[in-house]
């Protein structure tokens, strides 16, 4: 298969709806909703048209295409700063440690903490891939397709990068950890209020939600048992994430319990070892397994590619080179898979 990725265009809302339908809830940023996915392909486009390379309130959504079908087989979005529509709150996992003299001994509690700690940084996404195209390392073009785009275009991110994952869901569509804590509080199941969700956004929930200290000890030992882990379809996401630099910090998305990775941009693997480099020729393959990028905002494109490092620039295969419009003398962005 011949893939790339490229910027969204108003033209991808069927396949980006029909995509929606197959993620089985719990998924904010791709919700199976005509308007709310109209919203966003409509703010995507306006970031992309944007002029001032400066960091905004942006969000820029990407598609992995099938270049044989034109068939869409994936989706990612970057948001450039959270919280600037309404605060961004997170839970984290703490311990309060206090001692008794009396009993002679320690009592350690674990405990989620209202934060924002994560207000304001920049974040990667709503990253899904079509089940006929969970192969050949599509998820990882796709993933790192979106580390290559804000090297591109430094100036419009933060400093550090959040990936919230999709915490457990049961095979009703019921989430263990939104009925142990917020579920009580709304009288609402998750699938109402992930509805709403989609539907409105999260904020006006999230500004509702109790902000004293919830111990965990007064859960149920379901809700306390998915607490921080993701979705089973996320692991896989997590393992990249983590092999990118990300971490996990404690902190935990609110309505779902999955955790949220942080990570400093500028020490992302991908953005740490990508190269600049000029295409000096296009060569029949061989070489090394890279993912290019070429192109800015809206003309931004991304695919993998044989490269060969020659004293005169890259010697790039020819399917590559047909896939992302390129020609000697064009400026890219490399780096080894």
């Amino acid at each position: 298969m011949r893939a790339i990725v490229r910027a969204a265009r108003s033209q991808d809302l069927e396949p980006l709806y029909e995509m929606a339908k197959l993620t089985g809830g719990g998924f904010t940023n791709l919700p199976a909703d005509r308007d709310a996915l109209a919203e966003r392909l409509a703010a995507s486009d306006a970031a992309y048209a944007r002029d001032e390379d400066a960091l905004g309130d942006d969000l820029y959504l990407l598609m992995l295409e099938d270049l044989e079908s034109g068939r869409i087989a994936g989706t990612a979005q970057i948001i450039t700063r959270t919280g600037q529509r309404g605060s961004f709150h997170s839970y984290r996992r703490t311990t309060l440690t206090q001692h008794s003299a009396a009993f002679g001994r320690s009592f350690k509690a674990e405990m989620l903490v209202m934060t924002n700690d994560l207000e304001g940084c920049s974040e990667v996404g709503g990253l899904f891939l079509h089940p006929r195209f969970r192969a050949g390392g599509l998820g990882l073009l796709l993933a790192r397709s979106r580390y290559l785009f804000i090297k591109l275009h430094r100036a419009r991110f933060a400093d550090k990068l959040i990936a919230e994952l999709r915490g457990v869901i049961d095979e009703g569509g019921g989430s263990p950890f939104w009925d142990g804590v917020g579920g009580r509080f709304f009288q609402m199941s998750f699938r109402e209020a992930d509805d709403y969700n989609a539907r409105h956004g999260n904020q006006h929930l999230a500004d509702l939600m109790p902000r004293h200290p919830i111990y965990l000890a007064m859960l149920s030992e379901m809700a306390r048992g998915v607490i921080g882990v993701p979705h089973a379809t996320g692991r896989a996401a997590m393992r990249m994430l983590e092999a990118e630099g990300f971490a996990d910090e404690g902190y935990l998305d609110i309505f779902e319990g999955g955790p949220t990775m942080t990570a400093m941009v500028d020490r992302l693997r991908t953005v740490r070892e990508a190269r600049e480099a000029e295409i000096a020729s296009v060569g029949e393959g061989g070489g090394i397994r890279s993912i290019v990028a070429a192109g800015r905002l809206c003309e931004f494109r991304a695919a993998f590619a044989l490269l060969v490092e020659t004293a005169a620039g890259l010697e790039i295969d020819g399917q590559a080179a047909e896939a992302l419009a390129l020609r000697p003398g064009r400026e890219v962005l490399h780096v080894a898979r």
